[in-house]
């Protein structure tokens, strides 16, 4: 059977760069995927991308499946952390959790984007992940207990509320976009960098001294992680807004340059 085609006279809009969405995996009564809305917005709206969200579920046929199907990937945060076992870290505190699921697919299907010349970018978790893939390590004792503050069972905007400043690194990405070299950011974070991967550069670094955000750009695509949470308060900063046309800039530059 033909169906007729519709006769709206309006033109049709262009297709947007796809971006896969990393999941995590909780437990909400029974094993769920999950992934806080406020990532998925910001991407649709200044980042001009369809989103696709991926499964943290270990299958390397769907990896192998969605690499040359998006044009860009984004690890998300968490309320979980890397695994100590993939960087040679000491066990986690009794109060931090992992996701080993999530580790194996956002380490492999970041790897296989950034080979196939697509960007890759991080935020919180995403960038201790984006470091962890580069050979980096992490560690709590670089947070010094500053850089977290409330309860994931408390108050959200509490917790996301807890602030201080980065300098921006001269000449870097985040620096050139916003046209300045110091910014305020979130910080709701209990592990940081520790030992910084090869090949990374420093986008930004805290007062104390932790490494902020990091970028790369191994196989001629952008890879860039910050360690803060610019999903969080896009609509009132101009900052995170800049982050997430940075990412759209990104895919379409990538897509272009295939």
């Amino acid at each position: 059977m033909t169906l007729p085609r519709p006769q709206s006279g309006l033109p049709r809009p262009a297709p947007r760069p796809v971006i896969g969405l990393l999941c995590c995996n909780e437990a909400l009564g029974r094993p769920v995927q999950t992934v806080a809305t406020r990532f998925i917005a910001p991407l649709s709206r200044f980042s001009e991308a369809a989103v696709i969200l991926v499964p943290a579920v270990r299958d390397d046929a769907t990896i192998a499946t969605l690499t040359p199907l998006l044009d860009g990937l984004l690890l998300t945060g968490s309320r979980s952390n890397v695994s100590p076992e993939r960087y040679g870290g000491a066990p986690l505190p009794a109060d931090q959790s992992s996701d080993p699921d999530r580790d194996a697919v956002a380490l492999a299907l970041a790897e296989a984007m950034i080979e196939a010349g697509k960007p890759v970018f991080g935020i919180c978790r995403g960038l201790q992940e984006i470091n962890v893939l580069f050979g980096g390590t992490l560690s709590s004792a670089a947070c010094r207990g500053e850089h977290h503050r409330g309860s994931w069972d408390g108050c959200y905007k509490e917790m996301f509320g807890h602030c201080h400043d980065v300098e921006l690194s001269a000449g870097g990405l985040l620096a050139e976009s916003l046209g300045r070299r110091r910014m305020s950011v979130n910080s709701v974070h209990e592990q940081g960098i520790d030992r910084l991967g090869a090949g990374l550069q420093v986008e930004a670094t805290a007062d104390d001294g932790l490494i902020e955000a990091v970028r790369a750009r191994p196989c001629g695509a952008d890879v860039l992680g910050v360690q803060w949470h610019p999903e969080w308060d896009v609509e009132q900063s101009r900052e995170s807004r800049a982050f997430f046309s940075l990412i759209g800039t990104s895919l379409r530059s990538a897509a272009a340059a295939r």
